[in-house]
């Protein structure tokens, strides 16, 4: 079952040669660490499988906020990731993880041994560098462990892992495994008992994706096969008309568009007939598709290479599935950004970088220390993936449009009830809210809080002047309306005042 007989025609070389002849490979069969790199290297879907849904997991970069601090502490942040690359280090450790069932990111510093803990504050004095171990890099140190009652029962040992002779401390690496592990289930491609290759049950399709390959190498030999029906000639041939049919061989051969070419009424051509195999080359070659994208549990839309017709911004079905399986693809990512965030920010956010800013702006920072400030800037520090379905700019109005009309009911309930000073503050944080309204609103508004005070002062005084009014009794004197006291009171006051501030 699943041997394949090639010809001499359509021979492979290599690992998938090696591939094509493994009469043990069979539905269900696993692929050994060998295997599971020759399907990467060089299997038409073997890179596809592995790398597709992590390159457009990370097709968007994530938006990256620090809600207690000025923009440039974010602008930092970002400038340190690109230039360490993280991103590729993440992508790299998540695609062995696929490849093989399992895969380790550690931090290394030729100043600090391995074994021990960074010390996080001096991080910006190291040459920082990232290895990704493969499982056979790891080998004896991963098996996890399968006794029931222990604490570490089918996880990563929490005390690191060993690679190359040389023991990483577990706060300096983190360990991905493709799926979860099964108890006493050995993942032959990873040398424990792990996760398992996302090649693992589409082992046997992606065998026979080649044989599909082999047989379009065929079609494709015989597509400009001519068929001559010539005359046959008597009993007795002599060498005159073999010579004569050996020309009607060259010249049919040889002819091209514009040329005539006479033949006997006896005589026809024709191409190869293949009518059929147009359907049933592609019927097979999409069901070998769709098989190796249902064993390894992704959309077959990665491994066809078609565009999609409405594409991510139409809401449809496909698209829906499609963002859902990346953003699964994100969470399972989210441990090794987490990881690589606190690198980042050490490295970013220096004593140094502190120092400039308190120069900038020694209203918000003076008397402070880099040590309070920092751990202000993590606890506010998120960072979040942008939305796979991009909404049309007629939506995304529609959402400006009703934040609009929150903000304005806002200000119209609060600020009656308001002192002057939290007035202050609520138009403050109107026009605050204002000034994000990009897409209504391009051009920021600067309101000068200062001038406005007075105004709402003036404002409070009216209002409590019109409020004695109405409880006055008919006929009892006192001002004319122009403020408390008699004090006279600017029309901005007044509008602020019927405004309800």
């Amino acid at each position: 079952m699943g041997s394949v007989n090639v010809s001499a025609g359509s021979s492979l070389t290599g690992g998938l040669q090696k591939l094509l002849d493994s009469e043990a490979i069979e539905p269900g069969s696993m692929p050994s660490y060998e295997l599971c790199k020759v399907i990467y290297t060089e299997h038409p879907l073997g890179q596809k499988m592995v790398d597709s849904p992590i390159v457009m997991a990370q097709s968007q970069p994530r938006r990256i906020t620090v809600a207690k601090a000025p923009e440039e502490v974010a602008k930092a942040f970002l400038a340190e990731w690109e230039t360490m690359g993280v991103d590729e280090i993440i992508a790299n450790t998540m695609g062995i993880s696929r490849m093989y069932g399992i895969a380790t990111l550690a931090a290394g510093s030729e100043k600090v041994p391995s074994s021990r803990p960074f010390d996080m504050d001096k991080l910006a004095t190291h040459d920082l560098f990232f290895n990704v171990f493969d499982p056979l890099n790891t080998a004896g140190s991963l098996v996890i462990n399968q006794v029931p009652t222990a604490p570490d029962f089918n996880k990563p040992p929490p005390g690191g892992v060993r690679a190359g002779g040389q023991v990483f401390h577990g706060s300096r690496c983190r360990v991905v495994m493709n799926e979860r592990p099964i108890y006493i289930s050995y993942t032959h491609s990873a040398f424990g008992f792990v996760g398992r290759s996302v090649y693992q049950r589409a082992l046997f399709p992606l065998k026979s994706f080649i044989q599909s390959m082999i047989a379009d190498d065929m079609v494709v030999t015989k597509l400009g096969l001519l068929i001559a029906k010539q005359k046959m000639p008597g009993a007795v041939v002599d060498f005159a008309m073999e010579k004569i049919a050996a020309l009607k061989r060259w010249l049919l051969k040889e002819a091209h568009t514009g040329q005539v070419l006479s033949i006997d009424p006896d005589e026809d051509i024709e191409t190869l007939n293949m009518q059929n195999v147009d359907g049933a080359g592609k019927y097979a070659r999409t069901n070998i598709i769709k098989n190796i994208a249902t064993s390894g549990d992704m959309p077959a839309f990665f491994l066809e290479n078609e565009t999609m017709v409405e594409g991510f911004g139409e809401g449809t079905e496909d698209a829906k599935n499609i963002a859902r399986y990346i953003d699964s693809i994100r969470r399972k990512m989210q441990r090794l950004y987490s990881f690589m965030d606190a690198f980042v920010q050490y490295r970013a956010w220096t004593p140094d970088f502190f120092n400039r800013l308190q120069r900038v702006d020694p209203d918000t920072y003076s008397g402070r220390t880099y040590q309070d400030v920092f751990l202000e800037w993590r606890s506010s520090f998120q960072a979040e993936w942008p939305s796979m379905l991009i909404e049309p700019e007629s939506e995304k109005i529609k959402v400006e449009e009703t934040k609009l009309e929150a903000v304005v009911a806002m200000l119209q309930t609060l600020m009656e009830e308001l002192d002057p000073n939290n007035k202050l503050r609520l138009i403050q944080w109107g026009f605050d809210n204002l000034n994000e309204s990009k897409r209504l609103f391009p051009y920021a508004y600067q309101l000068d809080v200062d001038e406005l005070e007075p105004f709402l002062e003036q404002a409070q005084k009216l209002r409590e002047q019109q409020a004695a009014e109405a409880r006055a009794p008919v006929g009892g004197g006192g001002g004319k309306g122009n403020g408390a006291g008699g004090e006279k009171v600017g029309p901005l006051a007044r509008k602020l005042g019927r405004f309800g501030g």
